[in-house]
């Protein structure tokens, strides 16, 4: 992959980045090329017996030599962790990656310094197992090859889908970044009303998650909208219709949109108290 031609640094080495480096090195990166400060000494020992990346508990020298930056850090202490840096930055001009949420591009551009190339991701936490998806937004100064760059990095943890506003990227969080949250507790639904039907806990369990590990390979496998594959399980005045009436009669969809927008709302109501 064309990113073993670059050194990244990781500014933070917790779950998301440690994902990130598990699957740049399996898909060939080299270890060499991949450079991490985390300040917790037992994850930053972690991540160079795993990987035998190089790792360092201070910002400053892992940014040593990487033409890339990927930002790990919690949202509330971005502006400071940028600020620190931004001297190194304006010197460097790297490529800058982030993986916080709430945070915008011209935030993360105005901390370091100003006239940098900056690209805003949203990745899930199904990146852990290599089955994530993140939206990602570029400002002005990103061209071509660096978000070719960029998605191949982020492909090491699943899917890419490029936003061309950014305001958009609140919508993405909503659906994508806080989406796993909403199948757990479908999940959990499930598993529940099961168990009040009468199965054991354990059957309930088994059923439940393996239906929806199953639902989710039918969508993703197939070409089929998810309407029309709904509507091919569910015959008329059958079991599964009685279900699906008594889910759209309680406002089930409604329900997911006034979802889907408080917490793009409150997306944005993060990113201007960071501001």
């Amino acid at each position: 992959m064309n990113t073993t031609l670059h050194t990244v640094a990781f500014i933070g080495g917790g779950n998301m980045a440690r994902s990130l480096i598990g699957g740049l090195v399996a898909r060939g990166m080299a270890p060499r090329a991949i450079r991490v400060s985390e300040p917790v000494d037992a994850l930053r020992e972690a991540l160079a017996k795993d990987f035998g990346v190089t790792v360092f508990a201070d910002n400053a020298h892992a940014i040593e030599g990487a033409d890339t930056w990927i930002f790990g850090v919690k949202p509330q202490v971005m502006r400071e962790v940028c600020e620190a840096l931004a001297p190194a930055a304006q010197s460097a001009k790297p490529l800058m990656v982030s993986i916080a949420a709430g945070i915008t591009t011209t935030q993360l551009e105005r901390w370091l310094g100003g006239a940098l190339p900056v690209v805003r991701t949203m990745p899930n936490t199904p990146a852990l197992l290599g089955a994530g998806v993140t939206g990602l937004f570029a400002n002005a100064r990103v061209d071509a090859a660096g978000r070719a760059r960029t998605q191949a990095l982020l492909e090491a943890t699943g899917r890419c889908v490029w936003i061309d506003e950014e305001a958009r990227m609140d919508a993405v969080t909503a659906v994508s970044g806080s989406g796993p949250a909403y199948v757990f507790l479908l999940a959990e639904a499930l598993q529940a009303a099961g168990e009040a039907e009468g199965l054991s806990h354990e059957a309930a369990r088994v059923l439940a998650l393996q239906t929806i590990l199953g639902a989710g390979r039918m969508l993703v496998e197939s070409d089929v909208e998810p309407a029309e594959l709904r509507r091919r399980v569910t015959s008329p005045n059958g079991t599964t219709h009685a279900a699906i009436t008594t889910f759209q009669a309680g406002g089930f969809e409604a329900l997911v949109a006034r979802a889907v927008h408080a917490a793009a709302a409150r997306g944005k109501e993060l990113s201007d108290a960071n501001d």
